[in-house]
């Protein structure tokens, strides 16, 4: 199999993202949350762009040492040596020379010629390879090159010491048979191209980054940019994600292809990239938005319940994601709501399910989507606790800075009071657990709120619980103007409502 190299840029093009600025703590996270995936080469920065940048190279050079990281420059002697110096500390350097190509480029830009262009790009790789064996060559522009000029400046800088030669679509104008054509010209056109391995840089201003990447893949390339949810610049990148998943997804295309990520890392580092850039993900995002993996239409839920695959060609454990794939809204069936039910450990007969969901079709019309609480609510609301098997008769909590936390209390049963002592991380902690040494039941918290209901010094304080009692899970709330005493009702209601 031929193995596809991801360079990932996230903290290079993908901070230039208007908005995604990083400190240097930030992009460390993220660089080693990038190499746990199992990125090839890490493109950490651009180090003569302010000592921030450099700072961020360097921290990640000395600390990252399961991938390449690599610096970027102009092809100007000065960034040379800050990429360089930045990059001392790595275990596995590389610099990353880039130079425009295209006419307009050099035209407007650069006001260059080509004979210019060619001499200062070998002139840049060349004086690279002073500090580092590893460099990297961008024509930039690559897709808008004349081919005929970007041939001579690929053969060029492989003569020069270039081991990986970039095509970047800089503009993201190209779109895939067009860019697959033009790697595949290169390998045709460059008589020395086999010294170096081709890489892609595609930017998805038309929405094909990814499709670009893959195209390339197909005619040559052997490494491809990409940044995690395909932030960056303008649209963005391709997203790293989406070729993995590709590549891996449609083996019966890709087959020979393989890379070296840990695909059961990729939700993760895409929720820490989301949270430190401020992006948030779009939820109808391929492989790591919150409705990739989740169903509502009744056909689709029904589908997917009988059999996965009929709906979902990744499983969504997979890529490291585990929420639940079913979302329960107006368009549901009867099949979804009983087997979410099931799972929160309801058991009904058919006249309790017929009520329940005629009560959720109600609920689902005025919400757009019902979640687990909701449902709890539907069932047990339908159940009320007449005779409670526990009464709260008192309790008493000793707590404070320098005293371990406390808690006596006693519940009354069939006219007789049972006493439990427990002490525990908080007051209201000591008290679940006295209760559970009275009850002999034992339940693991879910959730647990706690509301003001009225205004004021002395507001009701409503709490709300969600606790799971073997494999049932139960919803509760007690109120009181004493908060431990409004938790310590609550979790005798959740246990009332499991005694039933």
């Amino acid at each position: 199999m031929a193995n596809i190299l991801i360079f990932d840029t996230t903290l290079r093009d993908g901070e230039q993202a208007p908005g995604a600025s990083l400190n240097q703590k930030e992009k460390l996270e993220i660089a080693q949350s990038l190499a746990d995936l199992g990125v090839d080469i890490i493109e950490a920065g651009f180090p003569i762009t302010s000592a921030g940048d450099f700072a961020s190279v360097q921290s990640i050079a000395k600390s990252v040492k399961t991938a390449v990281i690599c610096g970027l420059a102009r092809s100007i002697k000065k960034d040379i040596e800050a990429a360089a110096t930045a990059l001392k500390p790595a275990k596995r350097p590389r610099i990353h020379v880039f130079l425009a190509t295209s006419k307009i480029h050099m035209q407007y830009k650069l006001k260059k010629a080509e004979d210019e262009i060619l001499r200062l790009a070998v002139e840049g790789v060349r004086y690279a390879r002073k500090y580092c064996a590893d460099i990297e060559f961008s024509p930039e522009d690559a897709s808008r090159s004349e081919k005929s000029f970007l041939y001579r400046v690929i053969e060029a800088v492989i003569d020069a010491g270039a081991t990986t030669v970039n095509i970047p679509d800089t503009v993201g104008y190209a779109e895939p048979e067009e860019f697959g054509a033009l790697i595949a010209a290169i390998r045709d056109n460059v008589i020395k191209i086999n010294k170096a391995v081709i890489s892609v840089h595609c930017h998805n201003d038309l929405g094909l980054g990814v499709a670009n990447s893959l195209a390339a893949i197909k005619n040559g390339a052997r490494q491809v940019e990409c940044t995690i949810n395909g932030v960056g610049e303008r649209a963005g990148n391709a997203a790293l994600e989406e070729i993995v998943m590709t590549l891996d997804t449609r083996a019966d295309l890709f087959g020979e292809f393989s890379t070296n990520i840990k695909k059961k890392q990729i939700y993760k580092t895409s929720r820490l990239v989301s949270r430190l850039t401020g992006f948030v993900i779009a939820p109808n995002k391929a492989i790591v938005g919150t409705n990739a993996f989740r169903h509502e239409s009744g056909i689709h839920q029904d589908g997917v319940l009988k059999e996965r695959s009929t709906y979902e060609i990744i499983k969504p454990q997979d890529v490291g994601f585990y929420g639940r794939g079913l979302v329960l809204g107006k368009h549901s069936g009867r099949h979804a709501f009983s087997e979410r039910l099931k799972s929160l450990g309801f058991s009904l007969n058919k006249m309790q399910l017929d009520k329940a969901f005629v009560n959720f079709k109600g609920l689902a019309d005025k919400k757009k989507e019902v979640f687990d609480d909701d449902l709890i609510t539907i069932v047990e609301d339908q159940v009320q606790v007449a005779k409670p098997l526990w009464q709260l008769d008192s309790f008493e909590v000793t707590s404070g800075t320098r005293i371990a936390p406390k808690a006596l209390v006693r519940l009354k049963q069939k006219g007789k009071i049972l006493e439990g002592r427990s002490s525990g991380d908080g007051p209201v902690d000591a008290c679940f657990k006295a209760i559970e040494k009275i009850t002999g039941v034992k339940g693991e918290l879910l959730d647990y709120r706690l509301e003001a209901v009225t205004k004021g010094k002395d507001a009701i304080g409503e709490v709300y619980l969600r606790v799971r009692i073997k494999n049932r899970m139960i919803q509760s709330r007690g109120s009181s103007t004493d908060v431990i005493e409004a938790s310590v009702l609550a979790y005798l209601n959740a246990l009332n409502k499991y005694a039933l």
